[in-house]
């Protein structure tokens, strides 16, 4: 099963699936988080879809098989007795950052609405309708819990590090509110997989659709472009079994931080720069942005600054930035700023934040950071991207008025010790104002 059914589940989880060995004894059962539209448009095709991996020179397309049923996120019913059954050894999990509704401690925010209210509803009932994705997990697995279905394993796979201990953590916190013995159940029942995922999968629209009905010879509705390379590493253990993912090329390791760390910092950083700082240059997608000079040389000050802070083989990082140059300068995948620049105050604690923390402690104050955050703060300010933010109600008035004072109150929003911290402080604002006068 999967939760969150979009664009890259099916460029990543499903096309593993579809490429495993062993693919024609599995099948995805997904579900959209909210909207029932893909859902409706994937049903009315045999959930059969193209994906159009885009090269620099030549795009190659095939049709993706491993999703047997899509449904929408209204259809909790069905989700319930799917969770519940035996025959599901798997539930992998794309829901954002976002969407595991942590608060600023990174736990479970239980004084939120929707996830206050989920928690009364199961509470009363079990297999009460929720909106969640905590609770849709939490009740799913109570579901298969008085099925008595067995242990199955949980598999987030959203840009967050440490995301097997964040879903694990989410989830008990909700279960415990819930019932201390469903909780327990579910510690004892389910394993939770850490994995780092690798794709880039912008959104597709017409002229995709043109693309793939054209290449297949079938009219495809909700046909997915993506990239060619594909990067998926697990660690953790499956005890009602899975697909051979290795045979597509997934690494199974003991521990995914090093690569986790590698692929938040040196990647989704340097995406992180682009979509505010290349957005206020006047660009829209990452290859308009890569190709500016003075962007590719904020991203390389980037890349070295972070890769100081790997603690992996020179060579290793060198050819993965080479790697990356390759990958963002690819002119078929138009991967958007705007996409990018969404839910930066749930993006940039784990992307950037780790690596100034590194350098504030050796003493030292890097632009390649400062800059980051100052174009953030452009951006909340209204400069380039639109903002698009689960806390943008609070975060754009504190980012009003006089920009010293707003970098300090927004870096305080993000961490109250950057707030305190005078010297990050001015100079953010000093390049807040250096990115305003280079608006074009």
């Amino acid at each position: 099963m999967h939760l969150g059914l979009g664009n890259f589940f099916r460029a990543h989880q499903a096309w593993y699936t579809d490429h495993a060995r062993d693919a024609g004894e599995w099948g995805y059962a997904a579900f959209a988080g909210r909207s029932g539209e893909l859902a409706a448009t994937l049903r009315a095709q045999d959930c059969l879809y193209t994906l159009i991996e885009r090269g620099p020179s030549r795009d190659a397309f095939e049709v993706v098989a491993s999703v047997s049923e899509a449904h929408g996120g209204a259809d909790h019913a069905v989700w319930l007795a799917h969770v519940a059954s035996a025959r599901v050894a798997v539930v992998t999990v794309t829901v954002t950052e976002a969407g595991y509704c942590r608060g600023p401690d990174g736990r479970l925010d239980t004084e939120r609405r929707d996830v206050a209210t989920d928690i009364g509803n199961l509470r009363a009932e079990l297999s009460a309708p929720v909106t969640t994705a905590p609770a849709r997990l939490v009740a799913g697995l109570a579901a298969r819990r008085a099925a008595g279905a067995g242990p199955l394993a949980l598999v987030p796979c959203d840009n967050v590090p440490g995301n097997g201990e964040l879903v694990g953590g989410v989830i008990g916190e909700l279960a415990l509110a819930v019932d201390p013995t469903l909780a327990e159940w579910i510690g004892q029942s389910t394993t939770v997989v850490s994995t780092v995922v690798d794709r880039i999968t912008p959104r597709a629209g017409g002229a995709e659709i043109e693309l793939a009905t054209k290449a297949t010879g079938r009219r495809d509705e909700a046909p997915v472009a993506t990239e060619a390379f594909s990067e998926w590493v697990l660690s953790g253990t499956f005890p009602a079994g899975r697909p051979r993912w290795e045979d597509a090329g997934a690494v199974f390791a003991d521990d995914v931080t090093a690569y986790e760390h590698r692929k938040l910092w040196l990647l989704n950083g340097a995406h992180s720069l682009l979509a505010y700082a290349g957005s206020i240059l006047g660009h829209r997608s990452v290859a308009g942005a890569i190709a500016d000079d003075r962007c590719r040389d904020w991203v390389e000050q980037w890349w070295t600054t972070a890769a100081a802070h790997l603690g992996q083989p020179a060579g290793e990082v060198t050819a993965y930035e080479a790697a990356l140059g390759e990958r963002f300068a690819n002119t078929k995948v138009h991967d958007q700023l705007a996409r990018i620049a969404e839910d930066g105050s749930e993006k940039l604690p784990v992307r950037v934040l780790p690596v100034l923390r590194a350098e504030r402690a050796a003493g030292q104050l890097p632009t390649a950071a400062t800059r980051i955050l100052a174009a953030w703060l452009c951006h909340l300010r209204g400069l380039g991207a639109p903002v698009r933010d689960v806390r943008a109600a609070a975060l754009v008035p504190l980012a009003a008025g006089p920009v010293r004072g707003a970098a300090r109150r927004v870096l305080g929003a993000l961490d109250p010790d950057l707030g305190s911290d005078t010297e990050l402080v001015s100079a953010v604002a000093e390049q807040c104002q250096d990115l305003t006068g280079s608006q074009r």
